[in-house]
């Protein structure tokens, strides 16, 4: 592990530099008895800003910055469940740099040294308020090789693709493709940065949060057909990517728009279509894909094939981000 001047040593060997120490409590685990999705994009945030101070920019994300980071795009690998109490600790470094942007890899390990997940960042180095870009200083270029990484395999895309899109997401192709609105609401203040913008971990909040509405009514169908699973059904997000489009800020309406790509005996692949519903232009897009879980084993499962028919879900392959 390299580190800068003034790093402390790690209790455990890991790559990179520690940029997030803690743990998981009960108020941030979901049903499944884990940590909620939600809150791996939430430290994330968190240790961006300590990613920021080792580029040289220990205020990036003050009220006062003169210059911060901007998110733009972000892929997730979550690799094993962390459960009340467990202990965390973040790494991070630098994969590439562009004159204006970068690509970032924050590791979430648990305190055994074991992968909890891994998430790629494609950032900004823009003005605060008109987010306009422009080129890294000097004293950031003096400190990009100390931080470069090499993405270990477990922090690389799987299943995924991370291909540049065109998106296609808009209220009008929504509803064209019956997508069906799974959330309407708005962005709040305690929403945002200190900027007043979204808070990039949001976005997952808003699909945790109301996916129930398409995830829900196939589920109670498929215990129906496979008894069973009662009591032991549950699902596990394996990977994640998010493009953020556009940044909504506190009192901005969003609407959630969601549909399935594919569903296997295994996993299922949703789209996901963060909306203005004033303009109709999309404010992000995302692509998730889940395992279903079984949550007395605490492993995956395969559906029945009666079971995935029951289910009566009917893909749009071409749906995308």
């Amino acid at each position: 592990m390299r580190r800068l001047p003034g790093v402390r040593e790690l209790s455990v060997d890991l790559p990179g530099m520690e940029i997030w120490r803690g743990g998981v409590t009960p108020w941030q685990c979901d049903e499944m008895g884990h940590m909620n999705v939600r809150f791996y994009l939430a430290h994330a945030s968190e240790g961006l800003a300590g990613l920021a101070a080792f580029l040289g920019m220990p205020h990036a994300f003050t009220a006062g910055a003169s210059s911060t980071l901007l998110v733009r795009e972000q892929h997730v690998r979550f690799l094993k469940e962390a459960r009340p109490g467990a202990g965390l600790i973040m790494t991070g470094g630098l994969l590439d740099i562009g004159e204006t942007t970068a690509t970032l890899l924050q590791m979430l390990f648990h305190v055994t040294g074991e992968p909890a997940a891994a998430i790629t960042s494609k950032v900004a180095h823009v003005t605060p308020r008109d987010m306009r870009p422009f080129p890294w200083t000097r004293g950031t270029w003096e400190r990009v090789e100390a931080m470069r990484v090499t993405a270990p395999d477990f922090a690389r895309p799987r299943s995924v693709s991370i291909d540049p899109v065109k998106t296609m997401a808009s209220a009008d192709k929504a509803r064209a493709l019956g997508l069906p609105a799974v959330a309407r609401g708005a962005i709040m203040p305690g929403d945002c940065d200190v900027f007043g913008r979204m808070l990039p971990e949001q976005m997952l909040a808003r699909v945790y949060g109301s996916v129930g509405h398409i995830i829900r009514p196939s589920h109670e169908a498929l215990l129906e057909a496979q008894p069973d699973l009662q009591g032991r059904l549950g699902g596990a997000a394996v990977e994640y990517r998010v493009v953020y489009h556009a940044w909504p800020r506190a009192g901005d309406r969003v609407e959630l728009r969601s549909g399935h790509r594919e569903l296997t005996a295994k996993a299922r692949r949703v789209i996901h279509w963060l909306l203005d519903p004033t303009s109709g232009r999309p404010w992000a897009s995302a692509e998730m894909v889940s395992l279903f879980l079984d949550l007395q084993a605490r492993r995956s499962l395969t559906l029945s094939e009666a079971g995935l028919k029951a289910m009566a879900i009917e893909p749009i392959p071409a749906l995308g981000l």
